[in-house]
């Protein structure tokens, strides 16, 4: 499947909450965003195109949902990104985190959660 742009995955996140929706739907989803009419259209015709999205005709309109799941829209996003900027390798992105400050009290007792689980497996 074609990358999915940033703006396309603001319209994703509408549908992978509540589909199928009509194009005036995800319009009034994504009011806060100030975009224009053509320019949502515009994304749901690329998404089409990239078959993130399927489309069924009700009436004089058509209805969008997903094909794309999120699950594996994240992980592909989340290797792309280790891979390019942390050479593959978790540990030097929590590093980066904590050297900066950025991981709270339940970012750290998560992540000792999640070795403790993976220690045992």
């Amino acid at each position: 499947m074609s990358q999915i742009s940033e703006a396309e995955a603001v319209v994703m996140e509408v549908l992978w909450r509540n589909h199928p929706l009509g194009a005036d739907e995800v319009m009034a989803a994504l009011a806060s965003r100030n975009w224009a009419e053509p320019t949502i259209k515009t994304l749901l015709n690329r998404l089409l195109t990239k078959g993130a999205i399927s489309a069924s005709r009700d009436g004089r309109r058509y209805l969008y949902s997903p094909v794309l799941q999120r699950h594996a829209w994240v992980a592909e996003q989340s290797e792309g990104f280790l891979d390019r900027v942390f050479d593959g390798r978790v540990a030097p992105l929590v590093a980066h985190f904590s050297q900066r400050g950025e991981l709270s009290a339940q970012d750290i007792a998560e992540l000792k959660q999640l070795i403790r689980e993976l220690d045992h497996d």
